[in-house]
């Protein structure tokens, strides 16, 4: 797992009630394949592996919310991968039992990115 210490700091001084449910995605996250690297990026915690992946939109309070930059290309069906704008897709939780049911699907989206840029 490669931990940034800048996110170590960014997630510290992070005041949310979704502290928790974002600290657990970014450790699923991380722990799920390393090649994912993180940083921050737009003042949010930014995931990458061969360019941006996704970013977290911290101001969100009853959610956690990842925002797949180029959503839109990753392929496969992920139910929980919304929108329908030309690039970008989000990923939602609201809770840690919200993760738990969403976790392989959540690991299956950074998969097929990984994937598609090994490709």
């Amino acid at each position: 797992m490669s931990r940034n210490p800048e996110v170590d700091r960014w997630l510290e001084a992070y005041d949310n009630p979704m502290k928790p449910v974002v600290a657990a995605m970014r450790e699923l996250i991380l722990a799920h394949d390393a090649r994912i690297d993180e940083a921050i990026k737009w003042q949010a915690p930014t995931f990458i592996y061969k360019g941006n992946i996704a970013s977290f939109f911290p101001k969100a309070k009853k959610h956690a919310s990842l925002m797949f930059h180029k959503g839109a290309e990753i392929p496969g069906t992920f139910p929980n991968l919304q929108g329908d704008g030309r690039e970008t897709r989000s990923f939602k939780v609201h809770d840690l039992g919200d993760l738990e049911e969403k976790a392989d699907e959540l690991k299956s989206v950074f998969t097929a990115w990984c994937t598609m840029r090994d490709g």
